[in-house]
């Protein structure tokens, strides 16, 4: 077995020394046609494999824009408003909705059109497809027109596909026919060859990218073979950003989320680059192009050749970009105190931190994402110990010696890119299920034996390709697309779909220990189905687990019960392949981890199943490709995220099954119903948590069970005083009207995160006092009682009651005791968990480590953008 890379229907990249073959090919063809004076086309550069990403931005609201409201930058553009030409456009009703196009960073924005027409897919023989859009960014203006941008400037041609790369040989007998707006970047053509135009890339430093030579005294255009315009030192098709192809349904709607680059990620573009004008800093601005292509243009019977040509140029629709200036925020040589622990309250912190140390005697907070339980223990003995994040207490057999104060509420979820493909040899499929072909799934039901399933490698294409799967002794199917109990809980179209790919065999997690891990694990060990098949009982269907994840020691092969009273998530299966010639696929190179939360979010935008790709043998030293990216309408990919990360990138989150047996998403309000219902989960009841087991959270039906509170915490009495000063201030600005204050703006509480409890704030309040003077004498009155902070009896049973909108069947969950109420129930795992030692995991190498990523302080723009590639970050 030669090639790794992943199972599914994603195009594959070209590398430039392939697309040169290609180009060589190309010409050849063209020569013979033109000997025989039959032009017909030809496209430099075939094969794509690519980014899938939706974007939306721009701030200032120029001729042809509408923003929605006063209070938001979401802006429509309209082909009626913007394109001279419209008479002539391929989608003269076309008009798209930006979401947010002012206060950028790096992230993901929503874009939504009507007045599209139904799209036909890219064919396998090299035709672009038809009636779809391109979307990508530039950076420079026009010079002809400010309302628009100038083509060179764009980030276009890295996917390398069909219809849109940057050049290609035209479609005409000679230059006389090229379009008077082409005719600069063409050199003509021969009695061999026809024209060949290629619109050069300039760079916002002002290099220029070009595959024309021009001859100083004549004049004379010819093609430098040496430049690939697209495949540069600027973009390619791993880093690149823009969408080659998005289709519409047969409705003429869609939607699609775009990746906004800023500087950090490219600097061709250096979108949010410092620009300073009469003292004020603001970000650079670029530019959103949505680029209508039609069944033919630029001379051509299909859609082959570029989209920066000026046949298709002239109805490009552009929305102008407003960024938030990168690397500005706290200024240099401020106090610097570190935070350590939960990712979870990351862009919060980001958002915070540069209004914090622009107080007066503010500093500079910088949070290490690490393993909570680490953080904690450091809290509770070293006077110059991190203040700690946590989202549970400190685990002691003596007192606990912390003071909680709760700064934030958010959450983890499941991801999804998965894109519909219906079985086309099926011809009881309904035509409207066909003609929804290659456009995203909305909703995706989860249930805790599901997301047991995909934790478990338990699906036949998260085992390597070649590998023994013996041991899978069940009717397990390839992956959790054909289970029939996912069949069972989502809409029948799911039955339709002909899926395919690893990345939809399990669900991408992040290496190393947290306590996100934690509450998943006691989220799938709160159900009963969920408990029996890890004990290796089969589902109604004849599933089984993967025997190394069975809590039965007897069926486990390693004679120890897999523990799910774990922060983690191993890859236990020693499952290896061993390719000739190559090296060994295990299971961590099969699916490998990913950095940490924000990471998979990033790569759920992307279309990134991870994995590996061809074997290459000339590296050094030898080893596997990166597996190309999945194009927009071909994305199959799960994830274990953040609410506040898929918020971020504007990525689909699955809907769980909560103990009431209501599939619900991370909204505000689901989150906050969970958190109505929170119990004591350690510290006595200072810290609580969302306990699936326990009798309110039964009957809490708007909760998202996987909510979770972050609490900033600190000894009082052994950390350093001036230390504790500076954790209380932290936490007296974020518990703060604008801290808690939801929006996109510096200092407020961004998406994902949810505005506390007002008996929350109180706590925090308290508890910063406590941080920052030290425990009050045992003679001083007493602080209020922390059960004050826990919902009451009569609230819980309200918030239990409220109507929800979803439905489902639930299994019972495992019972509470019968004295449960929420003062009483506790979140400990069920009595089938208890177990021996777990199971090593594999050797994994450095992926064990933690290794905190440097930010500069207050750069909140490259938070959460998990570019870096050591193995953890550090955000200030």
């Amino acid at each position: 077995m030669s090639d790794f890379r992943e199972r599914s229907d994603a195009e594959g990249s070209a590398t430039p020394s392939r697309r040169r073959r290609r180009v060589g090919r190309a010409q050849s063809d063209a020569a013979t046609r033109s000997a025989r004076r039959a032009v017909l086309p030809l496209a430099a550069g075939l094969v794509a494999g690519v980014t899938v990403f939706a974007l939306v931005s721009g701030g200032i609201v120029t001729g042809g824009q509408s923003a929605a409201a006063a209070s938001s930058s979401e802006v429509t553009v309209t082909a009626k408003q913007q394109d001279a030409a419209v008479d002539t456009a391929p989608m003269p009703d076309l008009s798209v909705t930006v979401s947010q196009t002012r206060g950028l960073v790096a992230q993901g924005i929503r874009l939504d059109w009507t007045g599209g027409k139904k799209s036909t897919a890219p064919s396998a023989g090299g035709n672009g497809g038809e009636n779809f859009l391109q979307v990508f960014m530039c950076w420079g203006d026009d010079p002809a027109n400010a309302q628009r941008p100038d083509r060179t400037t764009c980030q276009y041609g890295g996917a390398g596909s069909v219809g849109a790369t940057r050049d290609a040989y035209r479609n005409y007998a000679s230059i006389d026919e090229v379009p008077a707006a082409d005719v600069e970047y063409t050199a003509p053509g021969s009695f061999i060859f026809p024209p060949y135009t290629s619109i050069p890339f300039i760079a916002r430093d002002g290099t220029r990218v070009d595959s024309i030579k021009r001859d100083a005294t004549t004049g004379k255009k010819t093609i430098d073979s040496s430049v690939d315009v697209n495949a540069n030192q600027f973009f390619t098709s791993y880093t690149t950003n823009e969408i080659p192809w998005v289709g519409s349904g047969d409705d003429g709607k869609g939607s699609v989320t775009f990746e906004v680059q800023t500087a950090v990620q490219s600097n061709g573009l250096g979108c949010g680059n410092p620009v300073t004008t009469s003292g004020v800093t603001v970000g650079a601005s670029c530019w959103l192009v949505i680029l209508p292509r039609g069944t033919s243009d630029n001379g051509s019977t299909n859609i082959t050749q570029s989209g920066l040509f000026a046949d298709s140029w002239q109805h490009a629709l552009s929305v102008k970009l407003d960024f938030a200036p990168v690397g500005t925020g706290c200024a240099i040589g401020q106090t610097e105190r570190q935070v350590a622990g939960s990712e979870l309250a990351a862009l919060a912190v980001a958002s915070w931190q540069p209004v914090v140390c622009n107080q007066k005697g503010g500093s500079v907070y910088s949070l290490i994402t690490s393993a909570e339980a680490d953080a904690l223990l450091a809290a509770s003995k070293n006077a110059q110990a991190p203040l700690a994040l946590t989202s549970y207490a400190l685990s002691t057999e003596g007192k606990d010696p912390l003071t909680y104060a709760p700064v934030a509420l958010s959450g983890v979820v499941v991801s999804v890119a998965i894109d519909r493909l219906p079985n086309p040899n099926d011809k009881t499929v309904p035509q409207e299920w066909k003609d929804k072909a290659r456009t995203p799934f909305s909703r995706v039901n989860l249930t805790p034996r599901l997301l047991a399933k995909l934790l478990s490698y338990s699906y036949r294409s998260s085992i390597p390709t070649g590998a023994d799967q013996s041991y899978l002794t069940g009717t397990n199917e390839y992956n959790i697309t054909r289970d029939p109990d996912f069949l069972a809980v989502n809409d029948p179209e799911w039955k339709a779909q002909d899926l395919q790919g690893a990345a939809i065999a399990d669900v991408i997690v992040p290496q190393g220990r947290s306590d996100a891990a934690r509450a998943v694990w006691r989220y799938i060990s709160s159900d009963r189905d969920a408990m029996d098949f890890l004990a290796s009982k089969p589902d109604p269907w004849g599933m089984v687990v993967n025997p190394w994840y069975s809590t039965n020691a007897d069926v486990n092969p390693t004679k120890v019960a897999f523990s799910l009273d774990r922060d983690d998530f191993p890859k236990a299966d020693p499952v290896e392949v061993v390719p000739a010639n190559q090296a060994p696929i295990n299971l961590v190179t099969w699916r490998p981890y990913a950095n940490d939360l924000s990471a998979i979010a990033y790569l759920t935008l992307r279309g990134d199943g991870q994995g590996p790709g061809q074997w290459d043998p000339n590296s050094i030293p030898p080893k596997y490709g990166k597996n190309p990216r999945m194009l927009p309408g071909s994305q199959r990919l799960l994830g274990l995220t953040s609410a506040a990360a898929a918020a971020r990138f504007q990525v689909v989150t699955a809907s769980l099954r909560n103990p009431a047996g209501e599939y619900t998403t991370p909204t505000s309000a689901a989150m906050r119903a969970a958190a109505d219902v929170m119990t004591p989960a350690g510290a006595g009841d200072r810290v609580v948590a969302f306990d699936p087991t326990s009798s309110v959270a039964a009957g809490a039906r708007d909760a998202y069970p996987l909510t979770m509170p972050v609490y900033a915490a600190t000894n009082a009495t052994a950390t350093d005083p001036t230390l504790r000063a500076a954790y209380a201030d932290l936490v007296r600005f974020a518990v703060g009207t604008q801290a808690q204050t939801p929006g996109t703006a510096v200092g407020e509480l961004p998406d994902g995160y949810v505005a506390l409890p007002t008996a929350w704030i109180e706590q925090a309040k308290e508890a910063a006092d406590v941080m920052q003077n030290g425990p009050k004498p045992a003679s001083s009155p007493a602080p209020s009682s922390g059960g004050s902070y826990i919902p009451s009896q009569q609230t819980a049973a309200s918030a239990g009651s409220a109507s929800s909108s979803s439905s489902g069947a639930a299994s019972a969950p495992v019972a509470p005791a019968a004295d449960a109420s929420p003062a009483a129930a506790t979140g400990a795992s069920s009595a089938a968990l208890a177990g021996g030692k777990t199971p090593d995991d594999p050797d994994g190498g450095a992926i064990g480590a933690a290794l905190p990523i440097s930010v500069l302080a207050g750069l909140a723009s490259a938070v959460g953008v998990p570019l870096i590639t050591r193995l953890r970050r550090r955000v200030t």
